[in-house]
């Protein structure tokens, strides 16, 4: 399993990347493993506003529908629109290109309560 070291962690399977005050999320290779073979990806439109522990998308794969938490509140600010014509990219390359949605956060302190990538793999490792 792939869990990147500069990345914060959800207990829902999130990733989380700060860049200049924004924060870039997806799903764990974890989360992408245990779905499946992943076949539409539904995302926020830019705009939106998400709450932290929050649906805020969904995922589909052969096997199941599962949503997507929001790791953090804020205000969407980008969408990987890459994802509609190729929810592959999600198995293929979680932390590269399936990024799903960049927020402008409302309390950049809540990274504060997510996981490092160290915890994770110990979750992970207990389920």
């Amino acid at each position: 399993m792939n869990t990147p070291k500069e990345l914060r962690y959800s207990e829902e399977h999130e990733w989380v990347k700060e860049e200049d005050g924004k924060v870039r999320i997806g799903i764990t290779d974890f989360a992408q493993s245990e779905l499946g073979d992943i076949v539409f990806v539904e995302l926020p439109e830019v705009g939106d506003e998400v709450t932290a522990d929050e649906p805020f998308g969904s995922v589909e794969s052969v096997k199941t529908v599962s949503e997507l938490y929001a790791p953090l509140s804020g205000k969407v600010v980008a969408v990987n629109e890459d994802l509609d014509d190729s929810p592959e990219f999600v198995n293929e390359s979680p932390y590269e290109k399936a990024w799903m949605i960049v927020i402008e956060p409302s309390d950049l302190s809540e990274m504060d309560n997510l996981m490092s990538a160290e915890e994770y793999e110990q979750m992970t490792s207990e389920e």
